[in-house]
């Protein structure tokens, strides 16, 4: 075979990786505050996945978070956990997603992937160090998180391990689908894991972010929901989503007509209140899911309120990454979305946007059109 004396020798690339310059909106301090913010991303490794944010959530947990309420946060910082955009460049290594695709990700992006409970889907408890949030882990790798800290979507670009980023139909790359990947999640998951069947009668406390969520995805599930709300604006929205009844929580006739008639409650109230008015809604062994952080007075009559009719009191945070695939799959088969409110990525339109969360004043949820306006 004849070999050309001037044939060409690579040379090896010893350059470092380019990070990614990454625009982004930021808490500038425990304010909450947004600045226009410029962050790093860690170039891409082997098996990472590059996406372009088209459109990034606003959840309460940013808010919290962003506010320094769940602990003190290192700032400037960025929050947003509910991302969607298109994949724009992957590692060598990758096989989940290629480029061009629309992808997700959601309340983590990483975890030890050797505990029992990450081997067994459920990343979000993981025992070998916890998972590791999209937004606000602290004291991780400068090479993996540069700045040793998390930040989250309200970015215009975020580079994510492929094992915790979601494959999300085209139809879906909506601003509408973006709340799915933690609103949707944290109703799906203990929908399935706690069993529910169709026919079943669920109670959805609270019709907000969460609970308009649990109203359309118990519908499809072919569960019979009731929702109680305090304000009777909300009984039509309710009965819309697929909600089969519709009780005012203050109407004490109606409550009692409604004692020992659920199967379950998905309980989404995040602020103190009587739990014992809910759990009598319950049927005899009957469940009563905790999704709503609740600090203190949540149950007067204590034990007892559980112990008499063997009622079961459960907790619940997000979902495993192949659950939150499950869920997606399961929304775009039934073509389920959240009703939001879409704003332009600006510190103005954020903060207004906290502050209206805060106060209860959306339907039902914020998306920046992160896109369109960072």
């Amino acid at each position: 075979m004849h070999t050309s004396r001037h044939a060409f020798t690579p040379v090896p690339n010893t350059e470092a990786p380019v990070m990614i310059a990454t625009k982004c909106l930021a808490c500038k301090d425990a304010t909450g505050a947004m600045i226009k913010h410029t962050i790093q991303r860690r170039a891409v490794g082997s098996k990472d996945v590059h996406i372009k944010v088209s459109y990034s959530g606003i959840c309460h947990s940013d808010i919290h978070t962003g506010r320094g309420e769940w602990g003190p946060q290192q700032y400037p910082l960025c929050v947003g956990h509910e991302i969607l955009g298109k994949v724009v460049a992957v590692g060598d290594s990758v096989t989940k997603v290629k480029v061009g695709d629309t992808a997700g990700v959601g309340c983590m992006v990483g975890s030890c992937r050797t505990c029992p409970e990450c081997k067994e889907g459920d990343e979000q408890y993981c025992s070998g160090g916890g998972m590791v949030g999209t937004y606000g882990s602290k004291g991780l790798p400068e090479e993996l998180y540069p700045g040793g800290q998390t930040h989250g979507g309200y970015s215009s670009d975020i580079v994510v391990d492929q094992d915790f980023v979601l494959n999300v139909p085209d139809k879906m790359n909506v601003a509408a689908a973006a709340p799915l990947l933690c609103a949707g999640i944290t109703c799906y998951e203990p929908f399935v894991k706690h069993g529910m069947k169709a026919g079943e009668n669920l109670g959805v406390v609270g019709l907000g972010g969460l609970g308009h969520m649990a109203v359309k995805i118990g519908k499809a599930m072919g569960l019979n929901v009731t929702v109680f709300t305090r304000d009777p604006k909300k009984v039509e929205m309710a009965k819309a989503m697929g909600a089969t009844n519709v009780v005012i929580s203050s109407d004490k006739e109606a409550m009692g007509a409604a004692a020992k008639s659920l199967h379950y409650i998905y309980n989404c109230i995040a602020f103190d209140h009587d739990v014992d008015m809910y759990l009598n809604l319950l049927r005899n062994q009957g469940t009563m899911i905790m999704i709503g952080g609740v600090p203190k007075g949540a149950m007067p009559g204590g034990s007892f309120a559980l112990i008499g009719r063997g009622l079961k009191l459960a907790g619940s945070l997000i979902g495993g990454i192949k659950q939150t695939q499950d869920m997606i799959d399961f929304c775009a088969k039934h073509d389920i979305l959240c009703d939001i409110e879409l704003i332009p990525a600006t510190p103005e339109a954020v903060d207004k946007a906290w502050d209206r969360a805060v106060a209860s004043d959306v339907k039902f949820r914020f998306v920046i059109d992160t896109a369109a306006t960072i």
